[in-house]
């Protein structure tokens, strides 16, 4: 909940509890970067710990710029901001062909091709990742287009119920086309998990949810007959690439030099780590992508189980104090827009921790605002200012005095 602080005849309405979470993972993000410099194997440890404190001091000072309008002005923009990842998406879509075309020797100005995927803009100095900030734009979006549906009917048909979900396929089908093509499957997986959570919470009747559900159900049954049964089609469906990433998740024994050494390495420096780890700066299991994608086996192998249990925690609790905002906040749109954060942190964490472990396949999603990453970090503090402007306001107010050394509650 937000207090009220007077400092100077100045009323500041601030949630220290949201911003002390915020803080604690912040510290957390820049120890486990500096615990993992002896495991990077590109570029300087120092340069990316240096990058991610810039990148959340950036966030901040926007969060705190974004906090200082109400959402209502800002939402004004959100179909413009659409329009304009739109743009930066095609962009990088002609960018892919143009590398296709000439072999990878050219691509468009600003687009290059970076582990095999076309999906950043880079400008000297900076790059961002135009996927990242659109599923936010997306979570707003579409918060609006079931808060709009369910104000036209209070009582809807299946018909209409069906109306609301051609207009929501309308504003998300562009995007992950655009997203799936460069492609970045795990980004898309991410914005679709989000997407449904919100419709599970919108009051659309259960029979949709529910043929959602068998769809799905079906598509992994074919999708498992296909892989066992007519591995050729498959691998001319979604890539050999794909395939073997899959390969690798059921048994990754299979080809430890090759497409399993990511999880096996990862599976192999955690259950080696022990109950306290191999201590800071470890390197005693070579990890790739230490300062990312597998930034919790990087900090799991140095400080073992205890470790990756605070880590855990530390995620847990911003989730909890997100739901709480979630509950306290009664109009439906903003309700709407909480949930769709948490839904999208919630399942990134999950994939993210599920796939070091084995449970989950290798997506290349990172662990949210504790891995290395301006765009994901950047992108969640804007969503982070929506829901900071909706936490409810605590009664208590709080005088600063003059000597600025002493806070005094207020009776």
């Amino acid at each position: 909940m937000k207090q009220t602080i007077i400092y100077k005849n100045k009323i500041y309405k601030i949630d220290i509890g949201f911003i002390a979470i915020l803080l604690i993972l912040a510290c957390t993000s820049f120890f486990a970067i500096y615990n993992a410099f002896n495991l990077i194997k590109t570029g300087s440890g120092t340069s990316y710990l240096i990058k991610q404190m810039m990148w959340y001091v950036i966030s901040f000072i926007l969060m705190s710029f974004l906090c200082s309008f109400s959402n209502d002005f800002i939402f004004k923009y959100i179909k413009k901001a659409y329009y304009i990842l739109i743009g930066c998406l095609v962009y990088l879509l002609l960018s892919r062909i143009v590398i296709s075309l000439t072999g990878a020797r050219i691509n468009l100005p600003f687009a290059p091709m970076i582990n095999g995927a076309v999906s950043w803009i880079s400008i000297p100095g900076a790059s961002f990742q135009p996927s990242e900030f659109i599923k936010i734009v997306l979570i707003v979006m579409v918060a609006q287009i079931i808060a709009k549906h369910n104000e036209q009917y209070p009582e809807p048909s299946y018909k209409e119920d069906l109306g609301l979900i051609i207009e929501i396929a309308k504003v998300l089908l562009p995007p992950l086309i655009l997203i799936l093509l460069q492609p970045d499957t795990g980004l898309c997986i991410i914005i679709c998990f989000t997407i449904l959570i919100m419709l599970m919470c919108s009051g659309i009747r259960k029979g949709y949810i529910v043929s959602i559900f068998v769809a799905l159900g079906i598509v992994v049954a074919l999708f498992l007959f296909i892989y066992y049964n007519q591995r050729d089609l498959l691998v001319s469906l979604i890539s050999n690439y794909r395939v073997q990433r899959i390969d690798a998740w059921l048994d990754p024994e299979s080809n430890i030099l090759g497409s399993s050494n990511q999880l096996y390495t990862a599976l192999l420096s955690l259950g080696s780590a022990g109950f306290l780890g191999f201590g800071s700066q470890a390197n005693i299991i070579s990890i790739p992508e230490a300062q990312t994608d597998f930034i919790f086996a990087a900090f799991g192998q140095c400080f073992g189980f205890l470790g990756t249990l605070f880590i855990v925690v530390v995620c847990l609790v911003l989730d909890l104090y997100l739901c709480k905002i979630a509950y306290n906040t009664v109009n439906q749109k903003d309700r709407l827009i909480v949930i769709g954060v948490i839904g999208m942190l919630i399942y990134q964490q999950l994939q993210n921790i599920g796939m070091i472990v084995g449970l989950m396949p290798i997506t290349g999603i990172t662990l949210p605002l504790i891995s290395y990453g301006g765009s994901s970090t950047l992108s969640y503090f804007i969503a982070f200012s929506f829901v900071m402007n909706l936490s409810p306001v605590s009664k208590r107010t709080f005088y600063l005095g003059k000597r600025k050394t002493r806070l005094k509650k207020s009776r």
